[in-house]
């Protein structure tokens, strides 16, 4: 894996090749199931810090940056130095707290079956998204993870990747994969039912990512060259 920031590209050797194969992947409940290891680093920080959080509650919504969570039971005034310090109880609390998602390892790595680029873009916080990919045993198979970006700062990475397609389990994701002109693929495995990912704008749902290899053979084989 490599950096975290998408650089601009400098020349058309820097640019992906019009028919290269480059998939961007969101993390948290689309490759992994982070929830155990985030509720106990929000109870964590609501005993340490007296700010009341339902940590059950906040990981049945988990797709956009901590700020937002944190936005629901702090003052404004707060909530950078919270985030600061649930980022830091994270990479112990955490890490160990998350697995791999059902066809996660087999959909990265049929990605890379075909010739292609893996990405993670994350509103998790960078650092600790390539923990949890160690952790989960998927690091091995993404090249490059982009973190602390949501939505619309998704489509910027995306786009100056090149990616054409871009899998989430979040209506954040869907805006994301339209405003980079990628193909958006819904799993309904976070906190969004199919239906909802298809009405937030999915071009495909899929039940989880075990579907995904076959449904990326057969999307590259229908694809224009």
């Amino acid at each position: 894996m490599s950096s975290t920031a998408p650089a601009a590209p400098s020349g058309a050797a820097a640019r992906p090749a019009q028919d290269a194969l480059v998939v961007g992947f969101d993390l948290d409940m689309t490759l992994i199931d982070s929830r155990p290891g985030i509720q106990a680093v929000y109870e964590l920080l609501s005993a340490e810090t007296g700010v009341a959080i339902d940590g059950a509650l906040a990981v049945t919504r988990l797709g956009p940056p901590v700020e937002q969570e944190l936005a629901h039971w702090a003052p404004a005034e707060r909530i950078a130095a919270l985030a600061d310090r649930y980022r830091e109880l994270y990479v112990e609390h955490g890490v160990a707290g998350c697995a791999p998602l059902p066809g996660a390892r087999e959909a990265l790595a049929a990605v890379r079956a075909l010739g292609g680029r893996t990405l993670v873009v994350t509103g998790k916080h960078t650092p600790n998204a390539r923990l949890c990919l160690d952790a989960a045993g998927l690091d091995d198979l993404v090249d490059e993870v982009f973190g602390n970006v949501f939505a619309e700062q998704k489509s910027v990475v995306l786009r100056a990747e090149g990616a054409g397609v871009y899998v989430g389990d979040h209506r954040g994701d869907m805006i994301a994969a339209r405003g980079a002109d990628a193909f958006g693929v819904g799993v309904a495995t976070g906190p969004y039912s199919a239906e909802e990912l298809r009405a937030e704008g999915a071009d495909a749902v899929l039940p989880d990512l075990t579907g995904f290899p076959a449904w990326l053979s057969a999307h590259r084989a229908a694809a224009p060259r």
